[in-house]
């Protein structure tokens, strides 16, 4: 079964006595009559044998777990994903490569370029997340410190180290950013924290609060905060030139409400938080976006703009 899986797949099968000789390597001995018999053992465990035939019977394994094109999707999320160290994304990347046969696995290694990626410095990533899927799988507590790195790539403990604690309600993945998303039923609120600013993550035994799950859906969480950056929530009329429609509507989502579209122009209301990362998005757009309504928000944009303008003036 391992020289089948390692060794052959439909464009490298392998013939009878190729399979001896590599039995062989493992101090095996072997005999045709034998080997088929082998060939139907496996294929009742569940091992898809197929046989090429030209002057020679070849065989290999046709249908795998997972295809080769699913395995290169997920070699490029691994390689991709920022909170992933480079060493454990080397060891994911290693371990899917094992999935497939030596041949095909040469394809994964060709496509991998790591070492140019931004990735986290933080290794306890890995289990970190898997503590904290734990504790939300059997509705407990979690504890946590939560960190910050200076100018010299040094940790720097929020709460002077103290720990944090909390009922985790969800994990999410958000503009290639890993975060715990927490509920406090004191305060009926919600806050959300950088996975790979997390440490000494553990699950308590005691019970986590209790969550609505029926008053929290997580799509509009992340849709509303933008940059998974806290502020107040507030209904914003937001104005965007028409070439910016799928920019639009690829973070708010088709079901935003658009209440009018003129002139080039369509507007919306939509649930934002009121933060520096919101500004920063609304910028991006030029002159071909334009916030409306409330006139506190309007207020605070033209605050930033001038602080900005006097930033660059002599």
């Amino acid at each position: 079964m391992r020289i089948l899986l390692e060794k052959t797949d439909e464009e490298h099968p392998l013939a009878i006595a190729e399979i001896i000789e590599e039995l062989a390597a493992y101090n095996i001995r072997a005999e045709r009559k034998s080997l088929y018999s082998d060939f139907e053992l496996l294929r009742q465990f569940g091992l898809d044998i197929e046989t090429q035939r030209s002057n020679t019977t070849r065989y290999y394994i046709a249908q795998r777990q997972f295809e080769l094109p699913e395995l290169k999707l997920l070699v490029d999320a691994a390689q991709s994903c920022r909170f992933i160290s480079k060493k454990k994304s080397e060891v994911l990347i290693k371990k899917l490569s094992s999935l497939t046969s030596t041949e095909q696995a040469k394809q994964l290694r060709r496509q991998v370029y790591i070492s140019d990626r931004v990735k986290t410095i933080n290794e306890s990533v890995y289990y970190n997340i898997d503590r904290i899927h734990y504790a939300i799988n059997n509705n407990k507590k979690i504890t946590f410190k939560y960190f910050d790195y200076d100018e010299s790539k040094k940790q720097i403990f929020r709460k002077q180290g103290n720990l944090y604690k909390a009922t985790p309600a969800a994990l999410c993945w958000n503009e290639d950013k890993y975060y715990l998303i927490t509920y406090t039923e004191h305060y009926d609120s919600y806050t959300h924290y950088r996975v790979d600013r997390m440490s000494a993550v553990t699950a308590l035994e005691e019970n986590g609060d209790k969550i609505d799950k029926s008053k929290f859906n997580i799509a509009q969480y992340t849709k509303r905060v933008f940059g998974m950056f806290n502020g107040e929530i507030v209904r914003a009329r937001l104005s965007f030139d028409n070439s910016y429609a799928n920019v639009v509507f690829d973070h708010f989502g088709k079901d935003v409400r658009i209440i009018s579209a003129d002139g080039g122009w369509f507007d919306i209301l939509a649930d934002v938080s009121v933060s520096p990362v919101f500004f920063a998005w609304i910028f991006t757009f030029g002159d071909k976006a334009k916030i409306k309504e409330p006139e506190n928000l309007i207020a605070e944009m033209k605050l930033l703009i001038g602080k900005i303008k006097n930033q660059y003036s002599d």
